[in-house]
């Protein structure tokens, strides 16, 4: 299973999260310590754990493995229904 180390707070998060669901990836999201100096397992947020376990750090590396990802057959209405409640 892909693990996402994140936090609600954090909008570059739910950016991932949010392409995750778009493209019918199934994650486990863990949440992680508030503080950087707090934190044991994982530094920088989001961190992206593949099943192979290799890890991705940042915005950047976690967009471009996604560009490869095959989307989902529902990736526009999933796109659609964020816009639909967007101002909720």
């Amino acid at each position: 299973m892909i693990v996402l180390y994140q936090a609600e707070w954090c909008p570059y998060s739910s950016k991932v999260r949010e392409r995750l669901t778009e493209l019918g990836v199934d994650f486990v999201a863990r949440q992680i310590e508030p503080y950087p100096e707090e934190r044991m397992d994982v530094q920088e947020i989001p961190t992206l754990e593949l099943e192979n376990g290799v890890r991705l750090v940042g915005t950047g590396d976690i967009f471009s493995y996604l560009a490869g990802v095959q989307p989902w057959e529902y990736e526009e209405e999933h796109k659609q229904r964020f816009v639909e409640h967007r101002d909720e």
